[in-house]
């Protein structure tokens, strides 16, 4: 995969870092909240179904993401069950992997670049 789908998965994959980098600053902005359940976005489940969705649009990231609420986690007496470090943890995780989705889709403008220029 290269090109114009390569770049079109990378702007599904940014679309879906960035809604899921919500979701999780959206569960830590709630952890006082009482009765407040975390959420989630199930990363691979939706980024397989942007990456299937896309071969029929141009930008699969049209319809939001579904988030689900994370079940097992430890519930306090007010009913919220926000735990930052889950919360903090994922929120790396994710800014890690936009940032190497940026990387590569900086590498594929310059790839580009360098054709329009002839391989200077």
């Amino acid at each position: 995969m290269n090109g114009p789908s390569l770049m079109v998965s990378l702007e599904n994959y940014l679309k879906l870092s960035v809604a899921r980098e919500q979701t999780i600053t959206a569960n830590m902005a709630n952890v006082d909240t009482p009765g407040y359940r975390t959420v989630d976005i199930d990363f691979d489940r939706e980024l397989q179904r942007a990456m299937k969705d896309g071969a029929k649009a141009e930008s699969a990231m049209e319809t939001t993401p579904v988030a689900h609420e994370v079940e097992g986690l430890m519930e306090r007496p007010d009913g919220n069950n926000v735990s930052l470090d889950r919360e903090g943890l994922s929120l790396a995780e994710t800014q890690l992997h936009y940032a190497a989705a940026v990387q590569l889709l900086k590498h594929q403008f310059h790839n580009m670049l360098a054709a329009i220029n002839g391989g200077n």
